[in-house]
């Protein structure tokens, strides 16, 4: 169903010259034929409520995929979903409805609120927790130097697991299936639990040692952002 401004529109484009030769001229008769209808539109709303009283009707405003402008008093249905204005019978504008947001978008709004809460806890717990720049300093001094000495000790430790190994495989070395010897004796099932044993410690021991220096790196990381930001927020510089 046309609207009452598209067909005033649609009356007004018809009688107005056309040049065929010059699309921009047909393009501005329709414009000023659109701008035309809508103050006829408006007045009429004004006029049928009176001037002491207005009538409360609204105009809608909305653009198709082509990039048109259209007014009428209800809005298409397959427009419904997409941004649009609200005017009122002053010819005001009074409302601007969005148009609707994709899954995508939503979740990235979402995420954003997230993490705006999470900065917001994150100062204000910077701000209850510590009293000074030294006071952090101090603790992650503490703590990095606590994570130091659990990686000298498991260091330590590989070193004592590796030379065990290398002891077991030296003396595997006399045994069937290793030595080249034929009448070498078999190797006992101790030694060979032994060799199995050994070998995951040290794989357990490397990947624990591999952990420690990189939750050292990410504690240093973190203390110096505290610190950084803690400096923001008291404006010291």
């Amino acid at each position: 169903m046309v609207s009452r401004i598209e067909a005033c529109a649609l009356d007004n484009a018809a009688l107005a010259p056309h040049n065929d030769g010059s699309s921009r001229g047909v393009m501005r008769v329709k414009n000023i034929a659109w701008l035309v209808c809508v103050g006829v539109l408006l007045a009429s709303f004004a006029v049928a409520g009176g001037q002491a009283q207005p009538t409360g009707r609204k105009v809608y405003k909305w653009v198709d995929e082509q990039g048109l402008t259209h007014y009428g008093d209800h809005i298409p249905p397959e427009y419904a979903g997409q941004e649009h204005h609200v005017i009122n019978s002053q010819g005001i504008e009074v409302e601007r409805l969005e148009a609707q947001k994709t899954p995508e978008q939503i979740a990235a709004e979402d995420q954003k609120k997230v993490e705006a809460a999470q900065r917001e806890s994150r100062d204000r717990n910077l701000l209850s927790t510590y009293v000074s720049v030294q006071e952090i300093e101090r603790l992650r001094d503490q703590r990095v130097t606590l994570l130091q000495d659990q990686i000298k000790v498991t260091g330590q430790f590989l070193e004592t697991l590796n030379g065990r190994l290398r002891k077991l495989r030296v003396n595997s070395m006399n045994f069937k299936p290793y030595s080249d010897d034929p009448k070498a004796p078999p190797m006992s099932d101790q030694m060979a639990e032994d060799l199995v044993h050994v070998g995951n410690d040290i794989r357990t021991q490397e990947q624990n040692l591999q952990q420690k220096r990189s939750e050292e790196e990410t504690m240093s990381k973190q203390f110096d952002s505290d610190i950084a930001r803690y400096k923001e927020l008291k404006g010291i510089h």
